[in-house]
């Protein structure tokens, strides 16, 4: 269970990105976070990522504030936590198998376990052809399969998302949500934000809408609706 109690974050004294958020999202659901630019949707997300800290309000993990973690327990945390970013965030002098297994190994995890998780994580994802390549070889639809394989391949609980079909064509955000939406029926919590209007309509999941860093709407079967 994910819970903000009157959450706020503030950039100086004159930039709100947050203000008083209240939000409860429960273990495995899928939520489209929607809202013009500049509504908070990033903010939330780096929230909940640890990336930053509120300046007021508490954040609730599995019962937990992980505002007040000591710096020690933030990485243990963060093993929760996959993230995935429009622009992907591969490292360019490294292959797809080196960029994926790379979250495997800052955990420890032993040769084996890792050789063994990344073929499989590769052959799921479709793109274990694509080993052998670096992120300037692939397609956008292939970088984006090797983000999410590489936030994913850890098991974490929860799976941030932001506008992760930005800079991709219809036919490959299509490929892209059907993958988040698998990642979903495994129990793992999706939180996406983004502006694709199709996508949020047709999938009828749990919608936030944002504006002006605060909740507008929220909707269990929801559209894209911004006014």
């Amino acid at each position: 269970m994910i819970s903000f109690q009157q959450v706020s974050k503030k950039f100086g004294p004159n930039i709100t990105a947050l203000e008083e958020i209240n939000l409860e999202v429960g273990d495995g659901e899928f939520v489209f976070l929607v809202g013009p630019s500049g509504a908070g949707k990033s903010t939330l997300l780096r929230l909940l990522s640890r990336e930053s800290l509120p300046t007021s309000g508490k954040i609730l993990v599995d019962g937990i504030d992980i505002t007040t973690l000591k710096n020690n327990k933030v990485p243990d945390y963060r093993k929760k936590v996959g993230f995935v970013f429009q622009d992907f965030k591969l490292l360019e002098d490294r292959t797809v198998w080196e960029n994926v297994a790379l979250s495997l190994q800052v955990r420890g995890n032993t040769d084996l376990e890792i050789n063994k998780e990344v073929e499989r994580t590769l052959k799921l994802f479709e793109i274990w052809d694509r080993r052998s390549l670096f992120p300037r070889q692939l397609s956008g639809g292939e970088a984006q399969r090797t983000a999410i394989a590489r936030a994913i391949i850890g098991k974490p609980s929860i799976l941030l998302a932001d506008e992760p079909t930005g800079d991709l064509d219809p036919q490959t955000s299509w490929s892209v949500l059907q993958l988040l939406a698998e990642i979903n029926s495994w129990g793992t919590t999706v939180i996406m934000a983004t502006h694709n209007k199709e996508i949020v309509d047709t999938h009828r999941k749990r919608v936030v809408t944002l504006k002006n860093g605060k909740i507008l709407k929220d909707h269990k079967e929801g559209k894209y609706e911004i006014h």
